[in-house]
């Protein structure tokens, strides 16, 4: 497996040959460096930490200065581990870019969907509401009866009800990757990512 670390920075189109138009993301991808190298004979797992995005060293706890310091490398702000990674021919503090990926090539996108704070049941799940003839003028975007009759008397466990939507973490696979700008490290994939503008996300290959 290989992998990267970028930022979303936004939607846009692009043309293919035909003139047809492909819907892109467009993200932010590296460059990256390795901070750490794990292998199961110290660490029980192989993995690899990549770092990217610069970072203050007054904002950086002595602690992971010191982790940074051991690589070679100044503070990175976004530091995630892959596992499985392809351990050949890498070392502490080397950098890694766009050029892992080629045009073509079918990656996932992990990251942070957007955060809808408290939402109810019909923006949340998709409920279609209730009449509003009779007099029922307040019950369009009510849930309506949530719990059963005498048996059992309670309200089962999973109910879907209003509650925080968004935040969490969410994987998008087969998203195809459009283009490749090397100079800017600009990664082009068909489709929506989650995540908001500057959001950061986790690209992965096997």
């Amino acid at each position: 497996m290989i992998g990267l670390l970028g930022k979303k920075t936004g939607m846009t189109r692009i043309f293919d040959e035909n003139g047809n138009v492909i819907p892109v993301t467009v993200v932010e991808a590296g460059p990256c460096f390795i901070v750490q190298i794990k292998t199961k004979k110290n660490d029980g797992y192989d993995a690899v930490q990549l770092g990217f995005e610069e970072k203050k060293i007054k904002s950086t706890t002595k602690p992971l200065l010191r982790h940074f310091q051991k690589a070679g490398l100044s503070p990175k702000r976004f530091l995630v581990e892959f596992r499985d990674f392809d351990l050949e021919n890498l070392k502490l503090g080397q950098q890694i870019t766009v050029e892992v990926f080629n045009v073509g090539d079918k990656i996932t996108v992990q990251g942070v969907s957007k955060g809808r704070g408290f939402q109810g049941v019909v923006k949340r799940h998709g409920f279609g509401g209730g009449p509003v003839t009779h007099g029922q003028s307040d019950r369009l975007r009510a849930p309506g009866s949530i719990g059963a009759s005498s048996f059992p008397s309670r309200v089962f466990k999973g109910q879907r009800m209003a509650g925080r939507m968004g935040g969490e973490k969410v994987s998008i696979r087969n998203l195809k990757i459009v283009k490749i700008d090397k100079d800017q490290n600009l990664i082009f994939l068909k489709g929506a990512i989650p995540g908001h503008i500057n959001g950061y996300v986790k690209l992965m290959k096997k």
